[in-house]
């Protein structure tokens, strides 16, 4: 009992001095796959490869049309 009182102020110290996570897709992906993952029979690797999958495609670059060239009109 009393570790894990000392164990609780050692968790909140370590928490609060991480800084602010780039979690971008990582939650969606997370649920999803945690989802797919649970009637597969294997949630928390589900859950872990659509976070890792999530985070990819929200980092992907933006597909932008603004850079094509415009057909010259004759």
């Amino acid at each position: 009992m009393k570790w894990i009182l000392a164990a609780v102020p050692v968790g909140i110290l370590a928490l609060a001095s991480v800084g602010s996570a780039d979690a971008k897709g990582c939650i969606k992906g997370a649920i999803v796959g945690g989802v797919a993952g649970h009637m597969a029979g294997h949630g928390k690797t589900g859950a872990a490869a659509g976070c890792v999958i999530g985070h990819h495609e929200a980092n992907k670059p933006k597909s932008n049309n603004a850079n094509a060239q415009a057909p010259d009109k004759k």
